[in-house]
């Protein structure tokens, strides 16, 4: 299969970028994307020139580091997969692929088509946790009865892998799907309760300082989720965030 690449290239943060067309030759349909773009950066080393930056790790969807805008789509057209599940039966011969990074301000491009998602990582950090003392007797979280609805939202939630997609596809850049996801993943769990109030505040107050946008509710986030992260977490945020603001 041949195909005809259009990517974004820029040397670093403060360089300029731009689309440079490549064409690739010898694309087989059971190769995943990664791996086509793999031979691409082969083909490049072997002229001599600069291979394409991209950010990859297990390549089992699980990780969310291979997080690409592929014509005009996050993790490319199939859906409920990330870019490196995604294979290029996807695609025909002869077809023009527009490959991009994420375009969000809080996602800065380090490299071509890597990007600075660590804003999410500080979300994470101001309340997706729970503490838990285990200096005296703990109780074993096996022996907590849990209804089998939450149990099954929650660890639902807890599928988000972290890729940014949602921030990407969002027309506002907003992170309210990631946060809501990590907010009640906890919310709904006993463990969760005791921190619950301040863990949705700090969470909410760190996405703002990072620069994300505001949901509008144009469901965008949930179509393009490599895990199907459902919008029922974002009413799970609201109801969590005005109940802590009551309090």
């Amino acid at each position: 299969m041949k195909l005809n690449l259009k990517i974004w290239r820029q040397p670093g943060p403060n360089a300029k970028g731009r689309m440079v067309n490549y064409q690739i030759d010898g694309v087989e349909s059971d190769m995943s994307f990664l791996e086509m773009l793999d031979l691409l950066n082969e083909n490049l080393i072997a002229k001599g020139e600069e291979p394409v930056a991209f950010d990859h790790d297990c390549r089992e969807g699980i990780c969310g580091m291979c997080s690409l805008f592929i014509n005009g789509e996050a993790h490319g057209p199939d859906r409920l997969t990330t870019t490196c599940q995604l294979h290029m039966r996807k695609f025909k011969d002869g077809d023009t692929i527009v490959i991009e990074p994420w375009r969000a301000n809080a996602f800065p491009v380090i490299k071509d088509l890597v990007v600075d998602r660590s804003a999410l990582d500080r979300i994470q950090q101001a309340g997706g946790y729970i503490s838990v003392n285990t200096s005296g007797r703990p109780v074993d979280a096996n022996t907590i009865p849990i209804p089998k609805k939450n149990a099954d939202m929650a660890f639902d939630a807890a599928t988000c892998i972290g890729c940014g997609a949602c921030v990407a596809t969002c027309k506002n850049a907003s992170a309210m799907l990631f946060v809501s996801a990590k907010v009640a993943q906890y919310a709904l769990l006993p463990q969760g309760r005791i921190e619950a109030a301040k863990r949705v505040q700090d969470m909410v107050a760190a996405m703002d300082a990072e620069g994300f946008g505001s949901c509008t509710n144009t469901g965008a986030c949930e179509v393009q989720c490599p895990k199907g992260i459902s919008l029922t977490n974002i009413a799970i945020l609201n109801k969590e965030f005005l109940l802590a603001q009551s309090k």
